[in-house]
């Protein structure tokens, strides 16, 4: 059921804001999710009666049934983005519309309403506007924005549920890496896969992260930063990370990152840097890359980088691969030089400093 046209948000402000000494303080040095700002928004939906009840109010807990259908059979959904501080003072979204879309697209298959374009834009924008004074000043500082929705319906049985909660809360955040980001050692898991065929792979729900955390342990506990999954049907073609999605360059300047088949989560950071290679004349291509390639690959000298992406790190070279058989480092080990020029475009245009030729930011003041 679309949202109604008259569909409008109350705001209820906070009656006890953070002040603005005490927010200054926490804005310092935020680190990553969990600095939270004082405010979040809020649409109920059911059956019934469709999307109705937006609000913009405190921030505070959630009081949620026992029975309440997202404990028992995870329907849940969420986003990622950002809200940057521009060059000139101004605020700005990164390209909203694609959180839009993709959060459509988790809800379609997880059996849940697909939220209004028009409703999830003006959630996140009515939100970052009351808030904007979160935003640290700091270099690399952002309000991170967690849309999210789950299955509120009080009920046992297996079916999806009749209503439901969706909110935006909101993060100060840092740098994700400081002094710049260092190139991560992968552990390339053998007896864990992240989705398969006709999974949730492409969906961003809870349950993808759930289920990765357990290799991820394994990573560090082999001295990784990160884990990296291979298809669940050869145990061959590499696919992406615990939250990251992966791309390799070439000695020739050419790129390769998996293609998405239904597997991998359609990173909205992984597009716009495939648009910015493409934009530059540079060679793409969205096709498999085995771990043995890789392997051979590294040892020859072929690949010469490596790098994850995502909203939250933005872009991560990747210096070395772990495995039981052994390790292999990429290139030099440390950030490429095309791996850098590529996250300094993107985050030029994120903070205003260099021209948006696609039109990505979304500017609210």
């Amino acid at each position: 059921m679309e949202a109604p046209q008259a569909l409008t948000f109350r705001f209820d402000p906070s009656a006890t804001p953070v002040a603005a000494s005490e927010r200054a303080a926490r804005l310092v040095d935020p680190g990553f999710g969990r600095v939270f700002t004082d405010h979040m928004a809020l649409i109920r939906y059911s059956d019934d009666k469709g999307w109705h009840d937006a609000q913009i109010t405190a921030r505070a807990p959630l009081q949620v049934d026992p029975a309440a259908s997202v404990l028992h059979y995870a329907q849940e959904i969420f986003e990622g983005m950002k809200a940057y501080r521009l060059a000139d003072g101004g605020t700005a979204l990164f390209r909203p519309e694609a959180n839009a879309r993709r959060f459509q697209d988790s809800a379609r298959r997880m059996a849940m309403p697909e939220l209004p374009e028009t409703l999830f834009l003006e959630s996140v924008e009515r939100l970052v506007e009351i808030e904007r004074n979160w935003i640290p000043e700091q270099d690399g500082g952002a309000l991170y924005l967690r849309p999210f929705m789950f299955a509120s319906e009080v009920f046992l049985g297996v079916k999806p549920s009749a209503e439901y909660l969706y909110m935006v809360i909101a993060s100060s955040v840092g740098a994700y890496f400081k002094g710049g980001a260092p190139a991560v050692s992968i552990w390339v898991s053998q007896g864990y896969t992240r989705a398969a065929p006709g999974g949730t792979g492409a969906a961003k729900c809870g349950g993808n992260y759930a289920a990765s955390l357990l290799a991820q342990k394994e990573a560090i506990a082999n001295g990784c930063d990160q884990v990296v999954f291979l298809d669940a049907v050869e145990r061959r073609w590499v696919e992406e990370l615990g939250g990251m999605n992966v791309f390799f360059v070439f000695d020739d300047g050419s790129l390769v990152t998996p293609p998405l088949t239904g597997t991998i989560l359609p990173g909205i950071t992984r597009d716009s840097i495939l648009t910015i290679a493409r934009a530059q004349g540079l060679t793409v291509r969205e096709e498999p890359y085995a771990i043995d390639q890789w392997r051979a690959d590294a040892a020859s000298g072929r690949l010469v980088e490596a790098f994850a992406c995502g909203t939250a790190a933005v872009v991560t070279p990747i210096g070395s691969v772990a495995e039981p058989a052994g390790r292999f480092t990429i290139g030099s080990g440390g950030p490429g030089q095309l791996t850098t020029r590529l996250r300094e475009q993107l985050v030029a245009i994120q903070r205003g400093q260099a021209p948006d030729p696609h039109g990505w930011m979304r500017r609210l003041g």
